[in-house]
């Protein structure tokens, strides 16, 4: 049927495409790297450094993953090559909705794969750290970076990747005046560097009696999760810590104790702060990771103009 000799014909087209892209993804490396890290994985003492065996598989996990995709595109490429001999031998139209469903989620895999590959900057692989700023304009402007925030932590749902919430202050009224997430998975921060910058929201204000046309700021800084053999030099005299109590959500126990962390880096004047963990440690140890993230941020984006996204609503 001329349908099915339609699709061979695409299929036999996409397999080039399929050879350049294994390349590309350098999986041959990648399996060698797989056994490698597997061996030492099983190796006496693996253990005894939790960090170090932590970085190991989760690269592991990243390698594999990387392999298995690669084989699962082969794999449906192969059975839409039956599946048009199935159709044209049996004269079966009803196979050509399914034939038509996997070839386009072969496609968007393909290209999926393909921007991956473009992804080879120093720390596009890696985690990615969030902040958001609500700017000057009060309600408005938090209830901006609360909806940036929501789509940044439903984009990552949708993606595959997992986020967690390190510090969170809400607004007066509505929204938010600053959050901290980190979106975790392969290339998290390699898709969103680009999003680093002020977004622009012009709309009809929800919040005005009068219906009046509002434009509204808030700011997104992307910066990499580093990993910790990346040194990055921050002497502790030019460290301010400031502890308190934290507010939100947590329970009680959060509210009795000063378990929140402030950290002051004195020469830039760069300022984090984390209260969503239970101990005072734990969060201080967020803000160090945030403090490192914002100062090599601080690096890449010195020669580079501040991006502004506009958003507009007609409602």
């Amino acid at each position: 049927m001329l349908q099915f000799d339609e699709y061979k014909v695409k299929l036999n087209n996409l397999l080039p495409q399929l050879d350049e892209l294994e390349k590309a993804l350098n999986l041959e490396s990648a399996a060698r790297e797989v056994d490698f890290l597997e061996a030492q994985s099983a190796s006496d003492g693996f253990w005894d450094n939790p960090e170090n065996s932590q970085r190991v598989l989760q690269k592991l996990k990243q390698l594999k993953n990387k392999l298995e995709s690669q084989e699962k595109r082969r794999a449906s490429w192969e059975d839409m090559m039956v599946l048009c001999e199935m159709g044209n031998e049996e004269e079966d139209e009803s196979l050509l909705p399914e034939l038509e469903e996997e070839y386009n989620a072969l496609i968007q895999s393909v290209e999926s794969a393909k921007l991956q590959t473009l992804l080879t900057g120093e720390y596009d692989a890696s985690n990615a750290i969030l902040a958001f700023h609500a700017g000057a304009g009060g309600t408005e402007a938090q209830d901006w970076a609360q909806m940036l925030y929501r789509m940044y932590t439903r984009w990552a749902e949708r993606h595959g990747f997992s986020y967690k919430v390190m510090d969170y202050q809400e607004g007066d009224e509505a929204g938010l005046k600053s959050a901290t997430i980190m979106i975790e998975g392969e290339n998290a921060y390699g898709y969103l560097r680009g999003e680093h910058g002020v977004h622009r929201l012009v709309r009809v204000s929800p919040f005005d009696a009068n219906a009046r046309r509002q434009t509204s700021f808030a700011s997104v800084e992307v910066m990499p999760d580093l990993p910790e053999d990346v040194e990055v030099e921050i002497r502790p005299e030019d460290i301010e810590m400031q502890v308190y109590r934290a507010s939100g959500a947590g329970g009680q126990h959060v509210n009795k104790t000063s378990s929140a962390v402030r950290l002051i880096h004195i020469p830039t004047g760069v300022v984090v702060s984390c209260q969503t963990e239970r101990s005072q440690f734990q969060n201080k140890d967020n803000c160090m990771k945030m403090l490192r993230a914002k100062l090599v941020e601080l690096q890449m984006q010195e020669k580079i103009l501040p991006k502004e996204r506009i958003h507009i609503s007609n409602g």
